[in-house]
């Protein structure tokens, strides 16, 4: 009997007939009315680049920009000063030994800064070099590569622009490039450009400083004015306005004496000069927002201490986005590896993570929880407290000796001091208070006769030297000398 799938309280269709329809694509921009579809590719997106009419490369132009670029750095730079690290998990010890020797050997910090290139530029196509290394095949590089080279097929399959191929593009073999992304969707496979938000404030900020230069040298000197005779020549007059040319670099000139020169200084021009300044500063700060998420850590003047706490926090989040795009990125690598050498297995994955994120709290949970028994991998103190692998040594962990055992190895004693305790046990009591008695008779009776605090302490110097202490001295002498015959004994044994 065939099984029925109800599509609602009225209507059933069989569920072979549906199978077929779940399992396919439905929504294709070759069934849409997407007039990129058209195409044997689909145009990069961004607006930016269509309103200008010009690929992705104008982008790298703006990283010419001081400020621009200095966002730019600070922003991979909080990625890049991230420890880490490949957590073992649950893979094989040679698998896993494998990874971390391969990535001790290719240039790590190198290849997270292109890595990060996909945030400012939406996309960053990477080919892995392979070679083949004893029985294994392993990467020898991992390359950047000019995204401009690259498109995206109507499949969202990228696409290398070979001289053959520029239109159409390459088809590309599988495992060769990895492609980290930047807000990447099906309707825009080539992500989002960060740079994209600062075209136009960079494009401003210089256009505002060439107006500002301009602005500067022509008020910012005074005015030379000449006077000449009416009826001058003109070829006199032009002479003489190069001599005052001349003048303005050199503080220097012979003119004529029927002739006259007055200086005019440009004044009430301060109010022009600050509209420049201020579309200067509002592009900066544009641009800052636009990578780091605000402004106030490239700032030098203004904001509160609460509001920068606040804003580099805003930082932090920004930096662990970009912290899990790498890491997706070497992952996947990882995964590739897997699948060309061993075929499946349990994975190792590499992990970042910010060297002051161990705290007191995390190691009294640790030693809480080996207090209980718990025993943790040394791969687990590498990447946790940012020890070197080589600096710690796991080895079993002592088990707490309940109270019982304790008391049983006190009642078995040791000889030795068996033998002292019996010594001390030989005094009774009475002859210790005895001793004490005859020691300090002498003190009682001063101080029950003294008439005053001053008169006691003045007698009790007097009286010291004839307090007998000899018996007690004798009792202490012998218990030393016992100690002392019986520890060389036990020694010599």
């Amino acid at each position: 009997m065939t099984k029925k799938l109800w599509i609602n309280e009225y209507e059933y269709v069989s569920l072979a007939e549906k199978q077929t329809t779940f399992a396919q694509e439905i929504a294709t921009r070759k069934r849409s009315i997407d007039f990129y579809a058209l195409g044997m590719y689909l145009p990069n997106p961004d607006p930016v680049l269509k309103a200008q009419g010009k690929d992705i490369k104008i982008y790298s132009e703006l990283l010419s920009d001081g400020h621009l670029g200095g966002c730019v750095s600070s922003r991979k730079a909080g990625v890049k000063s991230l420890e880490w690290g490949i957590d073992r998990g649950k893979a094989k010890s040679r698998q896993a030994r494998l990874i971390e020797d391969l990535f001790k050997s290719l240039p790590i910090n190198n290849i997270i800064d292109t890595i990060l290139d996909a945030v400012f530029f939406g996309y960053q196509p990477i080919e892995v070099m392979w070679k083949k290394i004893g029985n294994y095949i392993l990467p020898k590089d991992v390359v950047g590569k000019p995204p401009e080279w690259f498109i995206f097929s109507p499949d969202n399959n990228l696409r290398f622009r070979s001289k053959e191929n520029y239109f159409e593009g390459e088809e590309l073999p599988d495992k060769k490039f990895l492609i980290p992304r930047h807000c990447a969707t099906y309707q825009n496979p080539y992500g989002f450009p960060e740079l994209s938000r600062c075209f136009w404030p960079v494009t401003f900020k210089r256009g505002g400083m060439k107006f500002w230069v301009i602005f500067t040298e022509k008020y910012g000197m005074p005015y030379i004015v000449g006077k000449k005779p009416r009826g001058t020549l003109k070829e006199e007059t032009d002479n003489f306005a190069d001599m005052l040319g001349n003048m303005v670099q050199d503080a220097v000139a012979v003119i004529p004496d029927d002739s006259s020169v007055e200086i005019i200084e440009a004044s009430g021009k301060g109010a022009s000069a600050e509209i420049y300044e201020r579309l200067l500063e509002s592009c900066k700060t544009e641009v800052a927002i636009a990578i780091l998420g605000q402004n106030l850590t490239t700032e030098v003047k203004g904001g509160s201490y609460a509001a920068a706490e606040s804003h580099m926090a805003v930082r932090q989040d920004i930096i662990y986005g970009d912290k899990k795009l790498v890491e997706d990125t070497f992952n996947e690598l990882i995964k590739w590896i897997f699948d060309i050498n061993f075929g499946s297995g349990e994975l190792p994955v590499f992990s970042m993570w910010e060297e002051d994120d161990v705290d007191l709290d995390q190691a009294t949970r640790d030693k809480t929880l080996v207090d209980a028994g718990v025993r943790f991998t040394k791969n687990y103190f590498v990447r946790a407290y940012g020890f070197e692998e080589d600096d710690i040594e796991i080895g079993a962990i002592p088990q707490p000796q309940p109270a019982q055992q304790f008391a049983e190895n006190r009642q078995a004693g040791f000889p030795d001091q068996e033998a002292l305790d019996n010594a001390i046990d030989n005094i009774s009591p009475e002859t210790l208070q005895k001793q004490a008695e005859g020691i300090l008779k002498p003190i009682i009776e001063l101080i029950q006769n003294g008439e005053s605090y001053t008169d006691i302490m003045e007698n009790l110097v007097e009286t010291f030297p004839d307090m007998d202490t000899s018996a007690l001295e004798e009792m202490l002498s012998r218990a030393i000398f016992v100690s002392e015959l019986w520890g060389r004994l036990s020694k010599n044994q």
